[in-house]
């Protein structure tokens, strides 16, 4: 884009995106800062790094018009790089499809979507690799927002960055991303004069040091406060209201056409990047004069000096004036169907029966979509602008459908009478932990609950009973573990750590166990093991907490017998909430402990158990542990609609939790099916290697699945660092189950000097036992290390145990993957396939993989998606008789 003026006093932001942009690992940087800090001139910075490295970049620019347009964002980043799709499989392919409006069917889920874009961009960057930049991006609408944190997470391992820059004063869904940040701050004194000078020269020593003085270190304010003549005058003003009046003071010079012209461009999105225009920008020499407007370096394209002229034409244009531009943008776009529809009802007054038949229209042309948030807009005006009492009424329910379904549950509440009676009025400490209860069961309102419950402690005076104050801080906790969200957790944890040692119990444990474990679990296990011992048959709320707890530790087995006594005898017409909770940590118990039959049938009975009592919170958790479990099974369809099911569900309604729960069910897919890039697509955004996000359980329980899925798809380093933050963070002291995957996971990635003894540690650690199935996937990656190392003998014994658990489990694809590898370690009675069966395209993708490509480069290569090459190598695998790439290059030879 080419950024206007100098930069100075930027040297440190400069090196770092330097920096940021030549890493060899992909990843995202948000730089975040005020209006006019620099931003977008940092962004070009970068944008030209990455050119002048060979890089491709694609841009992207939130805008205000366009942030009620569902995937509007997404299509920008995505669109010059779709000339590629047709080399994705036609599953990855129809999602984009269908977001982007060109087919009909199920809206993909932010998950699917977000795997399609990862697939696209692997293939795109397979030759060249690929900077993603998105300038403005608090203003790129919700559901392109949800789809980019998505693929953000997820950058390690593909040569792709991405660079997203938002403003520090405005709300964004970048917040809480958790993504590293490069925080863009004023200049330094010495680099606002050493600016002002050099652009500005000649100043009067008095008008200069005004200038410094009142842009603070903005370099947008040293660069256009010099134009302002004149002493300042009136009420001191934000640095952003400030520019944009003196914008507005120009804008106002202009003639009433040019000014329109250029309104017209502000609500259309025309002159953010160069290229983006619909139509070129005509007759608007005097706004190029004045500063307004600038013309692009690369392109010649026309586009707005700054976001703040396009905020200050929107600000001094009258009500007529903005109804008439999105009139004739409604003409403009008439065969566009949802952008017609915005500018039509920004354009229209007075009830209009036409106009809200277009609305509606829109709005479900954008439900089909996937942007309900969008659809709900069009609804509720549709509503506004309904003529007759009956479709108005008809219309505002239908928007209420759609806000509950898209867990926009505020919103859905105000337009149900239902709901406000639901939340009422009174607040005791009482009616809070009921309301609390009901959003979180029955809709899965996290932030509500959360909200309602802090406000319920801070509100409860000191002579408070302390039962109920341990039992709104217990839900508290509950609630912020459903969350999984580090902004919740930080205002519990200032709570816990307030009213902790006054309520007593087990509330601290709680805390730790259900919390960032990997941080403050050291020593819960043994504490969750005593407040057991203590607790005897307990109410059912105390087991069913102190089981939590326990599975989060590992410790569930010691105490399984009563767990599954209190489930029993509460799932009639007992506690029947917590009855649902202990029927999960049974089934999680069973699955641990290799009964997966019973484990399913659990499953089932809690399932249909929530449905009856309408607690889709615990329904959809139910569906994520029985997905997991068919996952491992090999059972993809079930495990795939579990998946979607889960994360269509969770993810609008910032359920962290079964969010997490869907990632891992598809970290467990990929490598039951041998999708290694799939599974270490999923694993990966749980948690980058070589880190465990906070508070998020599902970032320690999938450490052997990161491991495994980084080894089998080529990344030994993201690997091996991962394996080592295990054992640096000190997971092995927190269970025995954590010492376990962790002493495999440095088995795995160690070189072989160490990988023998780590192995025969791993194998015979004590805590096997309990937990057979890792046991036997340590055993099957024992067995590969073991015929690689020529010792033939104990690697079929190690393969045969692996077998017989996999077997007894009904594991079928690990069970496969076990024979094949005994077939290749030359068991008995056995013979090596031939590889005759081999295909050309499978010939040729082997002989590449056996090479040390990644499936990437295979893809990049052919010109097919990874998971595609994932896909065929497990097809070859047992038809060459073994079970991982490292085997590939004897299995050819023996060809």
């Amino acid at each position: 884009m080419g950024h206007a003026g100098p930069i100075v006093g930027r040297e440190r932001e400069i090196g770092e995106l330097t920096a940021f942009v030549a890493a060899a690992e992909g990843r995202a940087l948000v730089l975040r800062g005020e209006p006019g800090v620099g931003k977008s001139a940092l962004l070009d910075v970068a944008a030209e790094r990455a050119a002048d490295l060979g890089q491709r970049v694609v841009r992207a620019a939130g805008v205000e018009a366009e942030a009620g347009l569902a995937f509007a964002g997404l299509h920008q980043l995505l669109h010059p790089l779709l000339a590629d799709a047709d080399a994705l499989e036609p599953a990855t392919r129809a999602a984009f499809d269908i977001v982007f409006g060109r087919s009909t069917g199920e809206p993909p889920s932010v998950m699917t979507l977000g795997v399609a874009a990862l697939d696209l961009l692997a293939l795109a960057s397979g030759d060249v690799p690929l900077l993603l930049v998105a300038d403005d991006a608090h203003w790129l609408d919700p559901q392109s927002a949800e789809v980019a944190r998505f693929i953000a997470r997820r950058l390690s391992g593909h040569a792709v960055h991405m660079a997203v820059g938002t403003r520090a004063d405005t709300p964004s869904p970048w917040d809480g991303a958790g993504l590293p940040e490069l925080t863009v701050p004023p200049l330094s004194a010495e680099a606002s004069a050493r600016l002002l000078d050099t652009t500005s020269p000649g100043l009067t020593a008095p008008v200069r040091r005004r200038i410094l003085d009142e842009a603070r270190g903005n370099p947008l304010a040293l660069l256009e406060l010099p134009a302002a003549a004149g002493p300042a005058d009136g009420p001191e003003l934000p640095l952003s209201r400030r520019l944009e009046r003196l914008y507005g003071d120009r804008i106002a010079g202009l003639g009433r056409a040019e000014r329109a012209e250029l309104l017209r461009a502000a609500l259309d999105g025309t002159g953010t990047l160069p290229g983006r225009a619909r139509r070129p920008l005509r007759a608007v020499d005097d706004a190029v004069a004045l500063g307004l407007l600038t013309t692009d370096a690369g392109t010649g394209d026309l586009v707005f000096r700054h976001p703040l002229v396009r905020s200050a034409l929107l600000q001094s244009a009258t009500p007529n004036e903005r109804r008439a531009a999105h009139a004739d943008l409604a003409r403009l776009h008439r065969g566009e169907l949802e952008r017609h529809a915005a500018h039509l009802a920004a354009a229209t007054v007075d009830p209009d029966e036409s106009v809200a038949v277009v609305l509606e229209r829109a709005a479900r042309s954008a439900t089909a979509r996937g942007g309900s948030a969008a659809a709900l807009t069009l609804l509720t005006r549709a509503a506004e602008l309904s003529p007759t009492v009956g479709e108005r009424s008809r219309r505002l329910g239908e928007a209420a459908f759609v806000a509950a379904q898209s867990a926009l549950l505020d919103q859905a509440r105000e337009l149900r009478a239902a709901s406000d009676q639901l939340a009422g009025t009174d607040a005791s400490p009482t009616a809070v932990i009921t309301y609390a209860y009901s959003v979180l069961y029955e809709d899965g309102d996290v932030r509500s609950a959360h909200r309602r419950l802090a406000s319920g402690l801070r509100a409860l005076p000191p002579d408070a009973d302390d039962e109920i104050r341990a039992r709104l801080l217990n839900l508290l906790l509950g609630v912020s573990m459903f969350s999984a969200d580090p902004a919740l957790w930080r205002v519990s944890d200032a709570l816990t750590d307030r009213d902790g040692d006054r309520v007593g119990g087990a509330t601290p444990l709680y805390r730790d166990a259900w919390g960032d474990v990997a941080r403050t679990g050291a020593g819960a296990r043994e504490r969750v093991l005593a407040a057991f011992g203590e607790l005897g048959d307990g109410q059912p709320w105390d087991v069913m907490r102190h089981g939590v707890a326990a599975y989060y530790l590992d410790a569930l087995a010691e105490h399984r017998t009563l767990v599954r006594r209190v489930a029993e005898r509460e799932t009639g017409s007992g506690a029947v909430t917590n009855a649902m909770t202990l029927l999960q940590l049974v089934m999680l118990d069973q699955i641990s402990s290799g009964e997966w039959d019973a484990a399913e049938e659990t499953g089932r009975r809690g399932l249909a158990l929530t449905v009856t009592h309408g607690y889709r919170l615990f329904e959809h958790q139910y569906h994520g542990f029985l997905g997991l479990l068919a996952a491992w099974r090999g059972d993809t369809g079930t495990a795939r609609a579990a998946l979607d099911r889960v994360d269509r569900w969770a993810r609008p309604r910032g359920v962290g939790h079964l969010t997490q729960l869907a990632e891992a069910i598809g970290a467990a897919l990929g490598l039951s099916t041998g999708d290694y890039e799939s599974a270490y697509t999923y694993a990966s955004g749980l948690t980058v290697p070589g880190t465990f996000t906070p508070y998020s359980q599902q970032a320690l329980r999938t450490l052997l699945d990161l491991v495994e899925a980084a080894v089998h798809s080529g990344r030994h380093d993201q690997a091996r660092r991962h394996a080592l933050a295990a054992r640096d963070q000190g997971l092995p002291a927190l269970s025995p189950r954590l010492d376990l995957v962790t002493t495999a996971a440095l088995a795995m990635t160690g070189d072989d000097s160490d990988a023998g003894p780590l192995f025969e540690r791993a194998v015979t650690h004590p805590a096997g036992a309990d937990f057979p199935f890792e046991l036997a996937r340590i055993r099957l990656e024992q067995g590969m290390w073991l015929r690689r190392a020529r010792e033939r003998v104990a690697a079929r014994t190690a393969l045969g145990l692996a077998a017989e658990t996999f077997e007894r489990l009904g594991a079928t694809p690990w069970l496969h993957r076990a024979r094949a590898e005994l077939r290749a370690a030359g068991l008995p009675g056995g013979s090596a396939a031939t590889g005759a069966a081999l295909t050309p395209q499978e010939r040729q993708i082997a002989e590449l993989a056996a090479s040390g490509l990644s499936n990437k480069q295979i893809g990049a290569r052919l010109y097919l998606s990874p998971r595609t090459v994932g896909a065929h190598l497990y097809r070859v695998f047992p038809k060459l008789g073994i079970s991982s790439r490292a085997s590939l290059r004897d299995a050819l030879e023996g060809t």
